[in-house]
C-alpha cells in the first residue's frame, strides 16, 4: 500500500511547479508551450528556480552560446583566422609565370561591415613587394578548406538564399550579403528588379515579388550555393519608391577573386588571365606570398552573439570542425563540440546538434545544459570575451528592448534566440551586492507574436528576481 501510494505521489513531485513558472503555465501565449527554465546562483550553486530543465527544446539563436563558447575555448580569444595568398610557377623579371591563389581559411569577416576592402592595398603592396608586375594566369579562390556543404542540409528551404542564411564557404567576403534594389510601384503590379549592391556579374533572378498593401519587407530571395539564378517571391509595399531585399551571394569566393583582379589592374599590374575558384584542392606545388590576418577571434564572438550574426556562427563552427580533419565538415563540428563539453563534465547527450548559429529546426538543447556551461564559462580564463560579448538589458545588440524601464534593465547579460513561436534566452543576471545568477529561460511553440512571447519572459524573471534578491 505504501509503495502504491508513493508511485500515486510521484507524478506530482516530478511536476511540481514555482509560482513565478505558473506564469507561463496561466498565460494564454505560452500555456501551452515547451517550456524549460535553470537558475542558479554563481557563488553558492544553489538552484534559485526549474522547470522541466533536462528537457530538450530548440534553441534558436542561443544556440550560438555553444558555438562561441567551444571556439574562444577550443582556439583561444586572440586567436587570428587567415586568408592566405599563395602562387604556382615562378616569379621572372616581373612577371609571374603562374596563378595567383587566395586560399580561405575561414574568416568571416573578410570585406565586411566591420573590416571594409582596405586589405586590398595590404595584398597589392605584397605582390608589388614580390617583385611581380605581371600574372600569366589566374587570380584564383580557394575554397577547399571547407567541404561541399555550403548550404546547411538541416536548413528550412524558405530561409535557403536570404541574408540570414547564406552559403558557407572557406572563403566569405562582404558578409556573403547582396542587396537587390527594387522599384516598388502601384498596388497589385510586379517590383522592377533595378539593380545589386555589390554588382554581381552573371546574377539572374527570376522574380514574383508583388507590390501590396503589406507594410514591412515580405519578400524571400531563394538559390542554392554556386548557382547564380535567384528567385524572388513574397511581397513589398506598394508606391514606395526604391526598395532594398537583401539575399546571400551566390559564389563570395569567385566575386573576392574578380575584385581582387580590378584592383590589381587599376593598381597596374597586368593580369593575363582571369578570375575564377576552385572547391578541391589542386596538387600543383605553391609558394606562400602574404598571410591575412583577421581581427582577434574575441571581436568576432563579440560581433556574433551582439548581433546574432549567423554567417560568423556558423563559420566558427566549421572550424571547430578542422581540429579533428580537413576539410571541414558538419559531422567533425558536432563531434568536436560533443566531445570538449563531455569531457568538462557538461551532458550534451540529449541535445540534437545540426549547426552552429540556430537555424535548423532540429536544433535541441536543454536549459540545464546551457547553464552549465555558462557556469563553466564564468571560472574560464576566456570569461571576460565571452561575458562582454553577451547583450546587455535594455542597452546593446538584440536585448535593446528586454526589461527596459525595470529594475533589471542593465543587469541581463544573455543571448536571445527567436523563431516563429520560439523566444530563448540565456546568460547571467547581476545582483545588486555583487552577486550573479546564471540562467537558462526557453519557450518553444508558443502561440502570438514574439513580442508578446518575450513580455511573459520578462514577467517571469522579474517575478523570480523580487522572490529572490
Amino acid at each position: 500500500m505504501k509503495k502504491l501510494l508513493f508511485l500515486a505521489l510521484l507524478p506530482l513531485m516530478t511536476f511540481a511547479q514555482s509560482e513565478s513558472v505558473n506564469i507561463f503555465l496561466k498565460d494564454k501565449h505560452t500555456r501551452y508551450a515547451n517550456v524549460g527554465v535553470y537558475i542558479k546562483d554563481l557563488r553558492s550553486g544553489e538552484e534559485i528556480d526549474s522547470y522541466r530543465k533536462a528537457n530538450a527544446i530548440t534553441p534558436a539563436s542561443v544556440m550560438k552560446v555553444l558555438t562561441t563558447a567551444t571556439a574562444l575555448e577550443i582556439m583561444g580569444e586572440d586567436s587570428c583566422l587567415q586568408t592566405v595568398l599563395e602562387y604556382t610557377g615562378k616569379i621572372d623579371n616581373g612577371t609571374l609565370h603562374g596563378s595567383l591563389y587566395i586560399h580561405g581559411y575561414g574568416d568571416p569577416t573578410l570585406g565586411g561591415a566591420k573590416q571594409g576592402q582596405t586589405f586590398f592595398q595590404q595584398w597589392i603592396k605584397a605582390v608589388r613587394d614580390a617583385g611581380i608586375q605581371t600574372i600569366e594566369g589566374n587570380i584564383i579562390a580557394d575554397l577547399s578548406y571547407f567541404d561541399g556543404d555550403a548550404l546547411n542540409p538541416a536548413w528550412l528551404w524558405e530561409d535557403a538564399g536570404n541574408y540570414y542564411a547564406p552559403g558557407i564557404y572557406a572563403l566569405a567576403y562582404m558578409d556573403n550579403t547582396m542587396n537587390v534594389i527594387l522599384r516598388s510601384n502601384e498596388q497589385g503590379s510586379v517590383a522592377k528588379v533595378l539593380y545589386t549592391v555589390p554588382e554581381v556579374p552573371g546574377i539572374e533572378f527570376e522574380n514574383h515579388i508583388r507590390c501590396t498593401q503589406i507594410q514591412t519587407d515580405g519578400a524571400y530571395i531563394h538559390g542554392m550555393p554556386y548557382n547564380f539564378k535567384r528567385y524572388l517571391v513574397g511581397a513589398i509595399p506598394s508606391n514606395h519608391g526604391q526598395f532594398g531585399v537583401r539575399g546571400d551571394l551566390p559564389n563570395p569566393g569567385l566575386l573576392l577573386a574578380q575584385h581582387f583582379t580590378n584592383r590589381l589592374r587599376q593598381a597596374g599590374i597586368r593580369v593575363n588571365g582571369k578570375a575564377t575558384y576552385l572547391s578541391e584542392r589542386d596538387l600543383l606545388p605553391r609558394t606562400r606570398l602574404y598571410t591575412h590576418r583577421s581581427m582577434p577571434l574575441a571581436d568576432i564572438v563579440n560581433l556574433t552573439n551582439q548581433h546574432s550574426v549567423n554567417l560568423y556562427a556558423e563559420m566558427l563552427y566549421r572550424l571547430l570542425g578542422a581540429r579533428l580533419n580537413t576539410p571541414c565538415s558538419l559531422n567533425n563540428a558536432e563531434k568536436m563540440v560533443r566531445n570538449y563539453w563531455r569531457n568538462r563534465g557538461v551532458n550534451l547527450a540529449g541535445a540534437t546538434i545540426k549547426d552552429g548559429c540556430g537555424l535548423a529546426p532540429q536544433n535541441a538543447v536543454s536549459p540545464e545544459s546551457l547553464v552549465d556551461i555558462l557556469t563553466y564559462m564564468y571560472a574560464s580564463s576566456n570569461r571576460e570575451a565571452f561575458y562582454e560579448s553577451l547583450p546587455v538589458s535594455g542597452r546593446s545588440g538584440t536585448l535593446r528592448s528586454l526589461l527596459v524601464g525595470t529594475e533589471l534593465e542593465g543587469r541581463v547579460h544573455a543571448k536571445s534566440g527567436t523563431i516563429a513561436g520560439t523566444k530563448n534566452y540565456a546568460g547571467y543576471i547581476e545582483l545588486p551586492d555583487g552577486g550573479r545568477w546564471v540562467f537558462a529561460v526557453m519557450v518553444s511553440s508558443a502561440i502570438g507574436k514574439s513580442t508578446e512571447i518575450k513580455s511573459v519572459i520578462e514577467r517571469y524573471l522579474l517575478d523570480v528576481y523580487r522572490r529572490n534578491r
